[in-house]
């Protein structure tokens, strides 16, 4: 079990990783009952853009070993990857925090530009 996000794109938080709030990062503040609510138009894909590269930017040479070592994998052991990054556990968690995001904002520029907007809610 773990928390979604559904609308115009669907997707899974990262568990212990990544904040329900995560797509404020990239522009747009969710509003919140029980869920946040976010409606990006595409006046945002600005912001979403500049996001994406200041995650590109955190990642720096780390990103190109996660995307080889995250292809074709739903799961994956932390050990693992901690060893092929060669980095302690805290930097290993920021570098999945930040990869999270990234292909968060990945799905809400692909959607932007596919529909003209991405309107979606995530759960807490």
């Amino acid at each position: 079990m773990g928390r979604h996000y559904h609308g115009d794109i669907n997707g899974k938080f990262q568990f212990a990783v990544q904040s329900s709030a995560d797509a404020d990062f990239f522009g747009v503040k969710g509003y919140q009952p029980e869920h946040f609510f976010y409606n990006f138009e595409k006046d945002d894909l600005k912001n979403v853009e500049k996001g994406i590269e200041d995650c590109k930017k955190e990642l720096g040479d780390y990103l190109k070993f996660m995307d080889k070592f995250f292809k074709n994998k739903d799961y994956f052991n932390r050990k693992e990857l901690q060893k092929i990054l060669r980095v302690d556990e805290n930097k290993m968690m920021d570098l999945l925090k930040w990869n999270a995001r990234l292909h968060l904002g990945n799905e809400i520029k692909s959607c932007i530009e596919k529909k003209g907007h991405c309107h979606f809610e995530a759960e807490l």
